[in-house]
Parts: C-alpha cells; structure tokens; sequence
C-alpha cells in the first residue's frame, strides 16, 4: 500500500512539474530546453539586473541561477543573483521576455537583450534591430498598445496567436 502511494505521489508530482513548464513555456520567451534546475532558460541566459541597470549584455552563469515562476536565470554574480531574489519585477523584462513590438501586434516573438530598452525602470526587449529601430519612431504607443494586448495573449502559445 505505501509503494503504490509512493508511485501515485511521484506521478503527481512530475505531472505538476511538466504543467507548471509548460505554463512557463507559454507566459515566458524560454530556450528550448532545460537547466539544471529542470527549468527552462529565461532572456537567453543573461543577466537581467546588469542589462536593467546598466544596458549591457553580460552572460550570466549556472552557478549564479535563480529559479523564478517556473523560469531559471542566469546572474554573473551572487549580488545580482540576490538582487533578482529580492525584487524580481523590478529587473525582469516585460511581456515574459517576449518582443514588446510583437506583443502589441497580438504576437509573441523572441525579445533579444541585444535589443533592449529601459522605460520607467521597466525593461523591454525586441527581437531585431529593425523592429527595435521601429520601436524607438513611438515607444510610447508600442509599449501601450503591449500592455493592452498582453493580458489577453498572456497565456496563449505561440501556435495559438
């Protein structure tokens, strides 16, 4: 009787494990995938709080992950690890990581921290250069029309827009 509430316990589990990735998967631009943690990687493994304070692409490292709703990020030290730990919206890009320009067309592409811009303290990230150059003619009407498309594609995988 223990064994088999043992193998029912593991099974749910690892269910909930694969739902709460999936979830991940489709709220969060992640790499295919996954870390070590057994989460998917977020922002292409760099480090959000250099790129949010300072607009530098600075790699993060495994060592330095840390794991957030369901997402793994990579930090390039411990004090921008810890930074993450303690206020996470304030350093994490919008929309999941997903493109901002895409968002607010209703889509969901790959946000590119190469391509990122920093708007009330909030970062953003675009999949190009072209689309970023686009971006910068009314950031002010694309980050709009994102924040009212993103509640309604929030949840919806990539197939689905």
């Amino acid at each position: 009787m223990l064994r088999i509430t043992k193998i029912s316990a593991a099974a749910f589990l690892a269910a909930a494990i694969v739902q709460s990735q999936a979830f991940a998967a489709d709220e969060y631009n992640v790499s295919s995938g996954n870390t070590l943690s057994g989460s998917p990687l977020g922002v292409h493994g760099v480090d959000t709080v250099v790129l949010s304070k300072f607009g530098a692409v600075t790699d993060g490292n495994a060592s330095h992950a840390v794991v957030y709703d369901g997402v793994s990020y990579y930090f390039s030290t411990k004090k921008t690890a810890k930074l993450i730990e303690a206020d996470p919206q304030s350093y994490l890009p919008q929309y999941g990581g997903f493109c901002a320009f895409a968002v607010a067309l209703g889509k969901k592409l790959d946000g590119d921290p190469r391509y990122a811009d920093i708007v009330d303290g909030k970062l953003y990230l675009f999949v190009n250069d072209e689309i970023f150059r686009k971006y910068k003619k009314n950031p002010g009407k694309i980050i709009k029309d994102a924040e009212r498309k993103w509640p309604n594609i929030r949840g919806k995988s990539v197939s689905e827009l």
